[in-house]
């Protein structure tokens, strides 16, 4: 029996010593996705646990009804491995001689490449046009390529708190698959407030993306009632936001006094002004919003790259 125990022990695949350095989960620790396009080279944030094996293979296993098969491959001198050409989500497994590892944690999205999209629509999803770059620069360029949104991997965890769904335009409720860019920026940003919160002794569970993601189109339709033709929706990198540990779609009373209303969004406020003064990379725009009919008081925050407040 324990010989049989020993050879069943020695036929089992063994898990290779590897892991994903901490700076591949961003500065805020919280990320679970890396973005690039079909094709392109990745240069995997690799950490060994002992000797790196001679020969290593890498392969993209598509998860979440992401349809093809993932590129696979020896992984070159410097971690590189190269993306599949098939939009959609993956999930990487390394193999040697030593054994083998899916890294789970961390997922790569390979989104649609912005040339796919004709005239103002990407596979019947209407987006609607981008303004040329020239006159306000690079920031203002049109995005690289979008997320392709499918029923399968709406539920995708972009980081520790939030999900790909909650990035979505409000609008072409049964067209699927729907498109959406999410900057890497902007949740780092959002991670980072929701853990300044919680230091400053807020709590700060759970916080709500009342906006993220905005079609040209579909920011459009609000020109002239508080939304800006060169609006950071449309760019991926602008959320509205508050917090609602409680989950009752109102913004919590985090300041204590016994309201919600517009002072608890100037406490998110303090949380983002902290974390612009210690990651100058994610300065961006801020707004304070009041309720209405339609939604409670809100924080509209950005990371545009340089500071706005109105």
């Amino acid at each position: 029996m324990c010989l049989l125990l020993v050879a069943l022990a020695a036929a089992m695949p063994r898990a290779l010593e590897v892991q994903l350095r901490p700076a591949a989960f961003g500065k805020s620790g919280a990320l679970r996705v890396w973005q690039t396009l079909p094709g392109e080279r990745v240069r995997l944030p690799l950490e060994w646990g002992g000797p790196r094996p001679a020969r290593v293979r890498y392969a993209w296993v598509p998860v979440l009804g992401t349809k093809g098969e993932g590129a696979s491959d020896t992984l070159a001198a410097g971690e590189v491995a190269r993306a599949p050409g098939q939009p959609g989500v993956y999930e990487l497994r390394l193999e040697a001689a030593e054994g083998a590892r899916v890294l789970e944690r961390l997922r790569l999205v390979v989104r649609v490449p912005f040339h796919r999209k004709q005239g103002p629509y990407l596979q019947g999803y209407h987006i609607g046009r981008y303004p040329s770059a020239q006159a306000r620069g690079a920031r203002y360029a049109p995005p690289s390529g979008f997320i392709e949104v499918t029923r399968a991997n709406q539920g995708l965890a972009l980081s520790e708190h939030f999900r790909l769904a909650e990035f979505l335009t409000h609008d072409q409720k049964q067209v699927w698959p729907k498109y959406a860019v999410v900057d890497k920026r902007i949740l780092e940003k959002l991670e980072l407030v929701l853990a300044e919160l919680n230091a400053l002794g807020y709590p700060a569970e759970h916080m709500v993306v009342m906006s993220g993601y905005r079609t040209p189109q579909y920011n459009g339709r609000g020109l002239g009632s508080g939304r800006a033709a060169l609006s950071r929706h449309t760019y991926g990198d602008a959320a509205d936001v508050w917090v609602d540990n409680d989950l009752d779609g109102y913004m919590d009373d985090l300041n204590g006094d016994g309201r919600r209303d517009t002072g608890d969004a100037r406490v998110i406020l303090e949380a983002a002004e902290r974390v612009e003064a210690r990651h100058p990379e994610l300065a961006g725009g801020a707004g304070i919003y009041p309720a209405n009919g339609v939604h409670g008081p809100f924080l509209h925050i950005d990371a545009r790259g340089r500071r706005a407040r109105w």
